[in-house]
């Protein structure tokens, strides 16, 4: 749904246009002139079409997804997951541990059997947890050429 240019905007759209406008300096798409002009035009602006003509010639989703803070909180985000993966792994592992080590006390019976669901949940925490080291802390699989070794890349 697109607001209609004659609506009369708040100070919450002038703030948010204010965001972008700085983080469209602060990766270079602004110089300082530029900005501070555009900031001024921003906080006086009455309309939406006001605000939309400070940032028509501007790569916005590009800045957002640039955007140091959102990509600092996706960072966080991904590391959480890896903790709460790693806990449940741990749980895991003790549970089964746990059930080998009664069922060896009273049925003498010592094959250390818990090997296989550890082996096989490891494996799954060490692919969650890798990609969190090697490739820079991206998140749900996205994978920038940046990020991808030169000697990976394919020529």
């Amino acid at each position: 749904m697109t607001v209609p240019t004659t609506v009369r905007v708040g100070n919450d759209d002038r703030e948010r246009t204010a965001g972008l406008l700085g983080l469209a300096l602060t990766q270079g798409y602004l110089d300082m002139a530029d900005y501070e002009q555009r900031l001024q035009t921003a906080f006086a602006a009455h309309t939406a079409a006001e605000l939309h003509a400070l940032t028509a010639d501007l790569p916005v989703a590009l800045l957002r997804r640039n955007d140091p803070a959102r990509r600092a909180a996706l960072r966080r985000a991904a590391k959480r997951t890896v903790h709460w993966h790693m806990a449940a792994y741990l749980t895991m592992v003790v549970i089964v541990l746990t059930v080998w080590l009664a069922v060896g006390l009273t049925a003498g019976s010592w094959y250390f059997w818990p090997v296989w669901p550890i082996l096989g949940a490891g494996i799954g925490v060490v692919a969650h947890a890798l990609p969190m080291r090697y490739v820079g802390g991206s998140v749900c699989g996205r994978v920038t050429a940046e990020s991808i070794p030169p000697a990976w890349r394919s020529r």
